[in-house]
């Protein structure tokens, strides 16, 4: 991968990781528009610990009160640190099972386009069908509205499905309130992707070389910058304007590749 390939990379990461557009979804897209050789699907999913790396340093004192809560033994603290673990445990499970399948489907470029343009349309859907939350945080989640949004993230692992979208739009159905939800998807992505990413390097271990992993590392500051400053700007976007924004920007996108993979 040339320097430029690998910088452009990155920011598309950062831009679209917390966003529900599907991170992998344009990864696998920019890898077709910049070349065949652009990627892979270790570098596309290792620079993604890179924006998780971003949550923990904008939500560093939430971090850090849970931990002091868990220490002095609050019931909230704790609360919080179960439901992200159950949020965790069935994509954790079916994530080491099908990994070779969706190997496989990583590089299906058609596939991430109609996955976009479908998860759009199931987000204009979901929009209309939101009612009122009943969970306003995550220490307040219900056990089975935490291990539910995990059950539905799985289906992120189709590529163009977007896990942000994936969490957001499962919490949504299950009452969660719309900025509980996006943080909670927030949270929800640092086991997720810290263990997809362990998983991807050791698979990987014997093709990685020097020149790899000085890719990753480019990729995964570049998407870490940029991923920091999409947090909060995401927050207020979906506060004040909710998400159909996105859902219209999905069907746009994945249409103009589906238009572009059929005609190349």
């Amino acid at each position: 991968m040339s320097l430029l390939s690998i910088i452009l990379l990155g920011i598309v990461e950062g831009l679209t990781e917390f966003i529900p557009v599907s991170s992998t979804g344009h990864l696998v897209l920019a890898g077709e528009l910049l070349g065949a050789a652009a990627g892979s699907e270790t570098f596309d999913i290792v620079i993604q610990l890179g924006a998780i790396l971003a949550v923990v340093v904008v939500y560093w004192r939430r971090f850090m009160e849970v931990l002091a809560g868990m220490i002095a033994g609050k019931p909230s603290a704790w609360r919080f640190v179960r439901n992200i673990l159950l949020g965790f445990l069935p994509s954790a499970v079916v994530g080491a099972l099908a990994y070779s399948a969706i190997k496989i489907m990583l590089g299906s470029p058609i596939l991430v386009a109609m996955a976009l343009i479908l998860g759009g349309i199931a987000i204009l859907v979901i929009e209309r069908m939101i009612k009122e939350p009943t969970t306003h945080s995550v220490d307040t989640m219900n056990w089975k509205v935490a291990l539910g949004v995990g059950f539905v993230q799985c289906l992120s692992m189709i590529p163009g499905v977007s896990r942000s979208g994936a969490t957001i739009m499962g919490g949504l159905l299950m009452k969660v309130e719309r900025r509980t939800a996006a943080e909670y998807s927030f949270f929800l992505a640092i086991p997720t992707m810290m263990g997809a990413t362990a998983l991807a390097l050791w698979k990987a271990r014997d093709a990685l070389g020097d020149t790899q992993m000085s890719a990753i590392a480019i990729g995964f500051v570049v998407s870490f910058l940029v991923a920091i400053v999409v947090i909060r700007w995401f927050l207020t976007i979906v506060t004040k304007h909710g998400f159909a924004p996105f859902a219209w920007y999905r069907i746009v996108v994945g249409s103009a590749a589906l238009i572009w993979l059929s005609l190349r």
